[in-house]
């Protein structure tokens, strides 16, 4: 059964009233902003980006070194872009999924998924020992087939998966529904290690907390603007704020800015913003939950290229996300909200789950995510390797900035460690076109991705950026 195209003027009206905020932001328990840079400043390292991937960077460089002067400016606040507005799927993968990552690295997929689970334990390990109280729960994830072509190969594929110790068991479309009782499910993947539930602004904050605790300097509202003229070993790093302009001198610097314009002119060619849409449900009535079964709380998803993404908040409520992958050539607020995206949302939860025709939504919100051209992170060194860079997590980066931090930390010190020996660490994506041709080749892929979800077939422009090592993804 394909999804609607286009919803009915219902679910306009179903999603008008919902609060245009993240539902996870939208929370009493947010601390309070830490003040703004004020004058010139000396660090030992200077972090920029207080979402995950500065968060976990900085936490990691004071655990290894508690005498490091660690010093982390935000443009905004602490977790309020891509890692306060997510879905709050914490995955062991570090490649943006199985396929994914034995696609382009099927020498070291071993590797690169014992790397992956380990992150993840050390993920939760950190969670206990500073006490955050995120609502972390390994649920593992149930992915749906809704068309016919999505069970070509199901097999294969989770024969080829558990060779590589995945526990991935193929359902039938009566195991599916037993699990959740929706008429489009006809089958599914299922997998129960790997993957955990998280409240990602709570983590965020947990985060936040655990760097203070440890002597780690945070400053909110303070935007670095770019590289200022050095006068010694270090990185200057110029900085905006209410409070005027400031300066960091750093012997090193971690940009941890992700799907914002970066300090590196040259990743611009390499990391595109994606806007991704999500709403949440009022929480629903025994009686509802009793219709629906999913009793065992699984992350969800739908197979195809342009899928949704839903799962179960502590409170009773339903997250429901994705399908819709909107580029913009910039990130800015305006973007956050599309009714467009949000009305189809509703229309396509209601055919996922009919029995919840009647169900209100709470909170409706959109946000930038970066993507490059291989789907998983990318690292690197630039200003004869004083700064360090990770960036296009394209959406699974709740655990894999953990690791990205890692990666950052490894390269600024020097250090060859079994993470920097891997090709995925030390290779690059392919480059996006510079624009118009950049916008014009994402239509037509997007576009194309959405032809196939109807047809099952890959047409002549797909399988080209195929054999490149190219693509898009929601």
């Amino acid at each position: 059964m394909p999804f609607a195209r286009h919803p009915r003027p219902s679910s306009y009206a179903a999603v008008a009233d919902a609060r245009p905020v993240p539902f996870w932001l939208d929370d009493p328990r947010r601390p309070e902003p830490l003040p703004p840079l004020v004058g010139p400043t000396t660090a030992d390292l200077l972090v920029v980006g207080g979402g995950f991937s500065g968060l976990w960077t900085a936490l990691q460089a004071k655990e290894a070194d508690p005498e490091r002067d660690v010093l982390l400016v935000e443009g905004g606040r602490i977790g309020w872009a891509a890692s306060g507005r997510n879905g709050g799927f914490c995955e062991a993968s570090i490649t943006h999924g199985f396929d994914n990552g034995y696609a382009r690295w099927p020498e070291e997929i071993d590797t690169l998924l014992r790397l992956g689970e380990d992150n993840l334990d050390g993920l939760e390990a950190t969670l206990a020992r500073y006490g955050i109280d995120c609502s972390f729960e390994r649920v593992g994830n149930l992915s749906l087939a809704t068309s016919p072509h999505h069970l070509d190969g199901l097999a294969e594929h989770a024969a080829l998966a558990r060779s590589h110790g995945q526990d991935t068991v193929v359902l039938d479309a009566e195991e599916t529904r037993a699990l959740i009782d929706s008429p489009m499910a006809i089958g599914g993947l299922r997998t129960t290690t790997g993957s955990a539930l998280v409240d990602p602004a709570r983590l965020a904050w947990g985060l936040r907390d655990a760097c203070l605790s440890l002597g780690v300097r945070i400053h909110e509202g303070t935007r670095a603007s770019g590289f200022g003229t050095t006068t010694g070993a270090g990185v200057r790093i110029e900085t905006e704020s209410d409070a005027g302009p400031a300066s960091v001198d750093a012997a090193r610097v971690a940009l941890a800015t992700n799907a914002f314009p970066p300090l590196l002119r040259r990743l611009s060619h390499y990391v595109v913003p994606v806007y991704d849409y999500v709403l949440m449900t009022e929480p629903l009535t025994d009686l509802q939950w009793k219709t629906v079964g999913w009793d065992g709380r699984e992350g969800l998803s739908n197979m195809g290229n342009q899928f949704h993404y839903y799962r179960r908040t502590d409170d009773g409520r339903i997250l429901f996300g994705g399908y819709d992958a909107i580029y913009q050539r910039q990130v800015s607020a305006r973007h956050d909200q599309r009714v467009e995206s949000f009305a189809l949302l509703a229309e396509h939860l209601r055919q996922v789950l009919p029995q919840l025709e009647d169900v209100g939504f709470s909170h409706r919100w959109g946000g930038a995510i970066d993507t490059c051209s291989r789907f998983s992170a990318f690292f690197g060194t630039a200003r004869d390797g004083k700064v360090a860079y990770a960036a296009g997590f394209t959406g699974l980066g709740v655990g894999a900035t953990r690791f990205g931090a890692a990666v950052m930390l490894d390269l600024l010190d020097g250090r060859d460690t079994e993470r920097t020996r891997t090709r995925m660490v030390s290779s690059m994506p392919l480059p996006f076109p510079p624009e118009p041709v950049r916008g014009l080749g994402i239509a037509l892929t997007t576009r194309s991705l959405a032809a196939a979800d109807r047809t099952g077939r890959r047409n002549l422009w797909l399988r080209t950026l195929d054999r490149l090592g190219l693509g898009f993804d929601s």
